[in-house]
């Protein structure tokens, strides 16, 4: 006879299941998953059924609805569905592009504010964050204390790893040798982003579907969201770039992974093009610009 199952024993995401799931995600998070990724979805959340001592994944659908700890179960669901992979300087004819064409152009923009800010949206574990704040001192245009670069990711662990600002030799991959010994510094646990450009940057949790969330950013000179939104679907990629057409300024600019667009998304932007690079541009005179936030 075959052995009876024990407490708990491993469950499969069933087709039914997986659309209520992947429609909850999506309607929470944004993060797409389509009708090839019932698998993919099933091996990502298993371990947090057997943490929970779920017997289905129908359970664990109404866990996320219902009860009283489900922020905190998101929390966990989010950091296995979310990818984090990057690294420092990274597409590096893009950051040639921000800091030789779209600097300059920014700095004389910023001139009577002066301050520069801008914002990494899904900036992972900050990379990204550090090697623009780099970037604008060393393009000299700007004086330290003008310079605010935010970094913002769904991930809380992300964000914390963000913070600390330390890396291992792999993040270094396309980082040329004399920012690296510029910069940081090695110390036993890897190496540390400098004080100077710590004070630059500022982290935080967020998820970009919450535009309440991203106007406590106020407003920003450029936008760098990159590999972000080919993860995201349709109406939560729209809506996500409505906020970022909201927070920046007239004039500022929009920065898209290689393989992303505004196609069939946005008409706001104009297209700016560069020697290396198309960006997006919220238009100087915009009729959607308030003259506060």
């Amino acid at each position: 006879m075959p052995k009876p199952p024990g407490p708990w024993s491993e469950p499969s995401l069933k087709p039914e299941e997986y659309r209520l799931l992947r429609d909850l995600i999506s309607a929470r998070t944004g993060i797409l998953f389509g009708p090839d990724a019932r698998f993919s979805l099933e091996r990502r959340l298993r371990e947090r059924i057997a943490a929970l001592n779920l017997s289905s994944f129908a359970e664990y659908h109404h866990y996320l609805r219902f009860h009283p700890l489900s922020n905190a179960e998101w929390e966990e669901a989010t950091e296995l569905l979310t990818t984090n992979e990057t690294y420092l300087f990274r597409e590096s004819y893009q950051l040639r592009a921000f800091k030789e064409e779209i600097l300059p152009m920014l700095a004389t923009l910023a001139r009577p504010r002066r301050r520069l800010t801008v914002w990494s949206a899904g900036c992972s574990t900050g990379e990204e964050v550090y090697t623009l704040a780099i970037l604008i001192l060393e393009s000299g245009l700007f004086q330290t204390s003008q310079i605010r670069v935010y970094g913002s990711d769904i991930s809380k662990r992300c964000v914390a790893a963000a913070r600390r600002g330390v890396y291992g030799a792999a993040a270094f991959r396309a980082t040329p040798p004399e920012l690296k010994r510029q910069y940081f510094t090695e110390q036993p646990d890897g190496f540390h982003v400098i004080d100077r450009v710590r004070g630059m940057c500022h982290f935080g949790q967020m998820n970009l579907l919450n535009d309440d969330k991203a106007k406590l950013l106020g407003r920003q000179d450029a936008i760098f969201c990159r590999n972000v939104l080919i993860y995201i679907d349709a109406p939560a990629r729209k809506k996500i770039i409505d906020v970022f057409l909201e927070r920046l300024y007239p004039g500022g600019v929009l920065f898209l992974g290689h393989s992303e667009s505004l196609l069939n998304v946005s008409t706001a932007f104009e297209l700016l093009h560069l020697k290396e690079d198309l960006v997006y541009r919220k238009p100087v005179m915009s009729l959607r610009d308030p003259s506060n936030g």
